[in-house]
């Protein structure tokens, strides 16, 4: 499968889970939908990955498994830190609120369906690597630089959370691909991400 065709496929699948949820009639169902899609959808496009042949130049001679996963622990405090200070230069320079609505709606829905928590700290961030990092990159790096294919790759990443903080996701999006790049393995920037959401959704619910 080449990386264009891969591409395309992780792209429609990520497609239709995004959208599919509301189809269903209830908000009760349409959590269910948004659990076993994400889920299902996150499995699906890592054995998609798996079973491709095809690989990124930087994916050529990947660090050693031990390095990568340490990079991706490492990851999950970085982006915590690279958060904080995005939130903060978004309040200085627009105004912004430092409160994510993307978020408050998270830790409402995980209060109505506890199994919610498996959808956003599992299956979204999955998911959403092998997208806007794997999917996304690989395609647009064969028309436009690697730099520039991570900048388009991360503002998309940003728009698709449509909460209004465009600096934040941009700069996780520029992050999680840089992880991703260094290390050769789409599984560090997982790593990371996944980390990242389950620790900020702890303290969310701690907080309530």
């Amino acid at each position: 499968m080449t990386t264009r065709k891969y591409g395309l496929w992780t792209i429609l699948i990520y497609a239709i889970c995004y959208f599919s949820p509301a189809l269903f009639p209830t908000v009760s169902s349409a959590l269910w939908a948004t659990i076993v899609f994400y889920l299902g959808s996150a499995f699906f496009v890592s054995w998609l990955y798996r079973t491709s042949q095809s690989k990124l130049d930087f994916e050529m001679q990947p660090k050693a498994w031990k390095t990568s996963i340490l990079w991706g622990i490492l990851g999950i405090f970085l982006a915590i830190i690279l958060q904080n200070i995005a939130i903060l230069l978004e309040t200085a320079l627009f105004g912004e609120s430092g409160n994510s609505q993307n978020t408050a709606n998270i830790l409402s829905f995980i209060q109505s369906n506890l199994l919610f928590v498996l959808a956003v700290s599992v299956g979204g961030p999955i998911l959403e690597e092998f997208v806007f990092r794997r999917a996304l990159i690989g395609i647009l790096q064969e028309k436009i630089p690697l730099w520039f294919a991570t900048i388009v790759s991360s503002l998309l990443f940003a728009v698709m959370h449509d909460d209004g903080h465009i600096l934040l996701y941009t700069s996780l999006g520029i992050f999680f691909s840089l992880l991703y790049i260094k290390t050769g393995r789409i599984w560090t920037s997982i790593i990371s991400h996944v980390g990242m959401n389950s620790l900020v959704v702890f303290i969310g619910l701690l907080s309530k």
